[in-house]
């Protein structure tokens, strides 16, 4: 499976990934490429636990661009 994750980078310089598409699927790294690695894992290891409670494994959701 694919998904799109996205990637911050907070005011203490760790690196902060979400998956919007599994919620509450969020891990972290030191460097960038350490936090991408970290959510590959947390990504597999939440559809596990989804499967296992009889959850969707994944929600809808876009990007939508917004001009402010």
């Amino acid at each position: 499976m694919r998904f799109n994750v996205t990637v911050d980078r907070d005011e203490d310089g760790v690196w902060i990934v979400e998956c919007p598409a599994i919620p509450g699927c969020v891990s972290q790294g030191k460097t960038k490429s350490e936090a991408l690695a970290n959510i590959k894992e947390a990504i597999a290891l939440c559809l596990e636990v989804r499967a296992k409670e009889g959850m969707p494994l994944t929600i809808e959701t876009r990007q939508i661009e917004v001009a402010v």
